[in-house]
């Protein structure tokens, strides 16, 4: 009998790869991190003796989702500016409060509650676009979840850098700082064509390349956003990228609401990943993302929550349901983006689009114990055909009672193991004064 630390018995199991797959009375077995099989728990019982054992009769077990756009600090500016287009949201309200709040206090508390949300939603890991990159890093690892720091770059100042070429400076001690690290990657995030100039730009695509990481962006989000673009010059903003350099496997294409057949082909030949956000594309009025359309094309599509500011919630499952939804609706076609597909989305895509496929993104042997639990047994859920589809069009955020990162218990049943919720509120109510009233 093999001695290990963890093993997990389950109603059910969706590894995701291959995709579609449920195995039922199977379980995981966890030793350093890493998953070392998935077998049936009579074989298991027989092979294995683990440290901790959880029984979890009428559970089923998932990778854990994959946030592939996040602005999590902005959590703490929740209904601060709702039923505004993105461009009036952004001007007349966003940018002007993270003007007046956004500091490292700022970040840290609102990357904790982030954090906190993600985690009660079964999210291991979150690629972030945020001022302070360095403090969202410290309290990932703090708080044991997966993240991807996006160094972001903007051409006009912020509490974080004042130009675009400081901003690119802060860059290398970043990513020195966690090149090795198991938990937290780094990727640059320019945060959109509108917002930053063509050279920082060619330097992003020149960095990229040099420490071979992503690219994380916002792209064709809005009509206005082309057409502002093609006032100044005739490229659309797909075709000034590639000029650039920056279309390639490397980027991540955040939004894409606004496409025609020619660029969806090219996006497709570059490899380029597209990251899509359904509800805060829904709740902005900017569009709606052709997703049938891309997976036809080849192209790989994650999903993402964007930020609570303009969703107002970080729940990856809300966002896998809608986008399975919206697009049967958008493309007429009840066959398009089936539960199998809208799992992959939420998880596989999402390791795929940020380079991470080899170490997290579906329960498979050798990779990281990034687990995510749902409680099936109540009443409501009642009766279960398919687990799988029942996930996608039937449970919500409240049935996920445990989560592992790297096999280290993060939500026990429903209750946070590495953060207070106590203190972290009293300092979430103490912002909430601080921007409502002002000096």
């Amino acid at each position: 009998m093999q001695h290990i630390d963890t093993l997990i018995h389950a109603a059910w199991v969706i590894p995701v790869e291959p995709e579609g797959v449920v195995l039922p009375q199977h379980s995981l077995v966890i030793n350093d991190s890493k998953i070392i099989a998935l077998l049936p728990t009579a074989d298991a019982v027989g092979q294995f003796s683990a440290r901790v054992t959880h029984r979890l009769p009428t559970h089923l077990l998932i990778p854990g989702f994959i946030n592939a756009h996040s602005h999590a600090a902005m959590n703490l500016l929740r209904g601060y500016a709702d039923d505004l287009s993105l461009m009036t949201w952004l001007h007349e309200r966003i940018w002007p409060a993270e003007k007046k709040w956004v500091s490292p206090q700022f970040v840290m508390d609102g990357t904790r509650l982030a954090i906190a949300e993600m985690l009660l939603s079964g999210t291991t890991c979150f690629n972030d676009m945020y001022y302070f990159p360095d403090v969202v890093g410290k309290v990932a690892e703090e708080t044991g979840i997966r993240a991807m720091l996006g160094m972001i770059v903007l051409d006009f100042p912020s509490a974080w850098a004042q130009d675009a070429q400081d901003y690119l400076g802060k860059v290398d001690g970043i990513y020195n700082k966690y090149h090795h690290h198991p938990l937290i990657h780094i990727a640059l995030a320019p945060h959109a064509p509108y917002s930053v100039s063509d050279k920082p730009l060619a330097q992003v695509a020149a960095m990229a390349d040099k420490y071979d990481i992503p690219i994380h962006m916002h792209v064709h989000e809005t009509q206005e956003e082309i057409q502002q673009a093609m006032q100044k010059d005739p490229y659309r903003p797909i075709e000034r990228l590639e000029l650039l350099g920056l279309l390639s496997p490397r980027l991540l294409a955040v939004h894409m609401t606004q496409v025609n057949e020619f660029e969806i082909n090219r996006l497709a030949e570059k490899g380029v990943h597209i990251v899509h956000c359904p509800h805060s594309n829904l709740k902005l009025a900017s569009g709606f993302a052709p997703v049938h359309d891309y997976l036809q094309a080849g192209i790989n599509v994650a999903l993402g929550t964007d930020s609570a500011a303009s969703n107002n919630n970080l729940d990856m499952l809300a966002e896998m349901r809608t986008a399975a939804l919206l697009a049967k609706g958008v493309s007429q076609n009840a066959a398009a983006v089936s539960a199998a597909q809208a799992l992959s989305m939420a998880t596989l895509n999402g390791a795929k689009a940020l380079g991470l496929a080899k170490i997290t993104g579906s329960l498979s042997v050798g990779k990281f114990a990034d687990v995510t639990a749902l409680d099936l047994g109540g009443v409501i859920n009642q009766p279960i055909y398919s687990p799988l589809a029942h996930l996608v069009y039937s449970c919500t955020r409240e049935q996920i009672s445990d989560v592992w990162v790297a096999g280290r218990h993060l939500l026990k049943d429903r209750t946070l193991t590495t953060l207070h919720v106590r203190e972290l509120k009293a300092k979430i109510f103490a912002w909430r004064h601080k921007i409502l009233n002002p000096r």
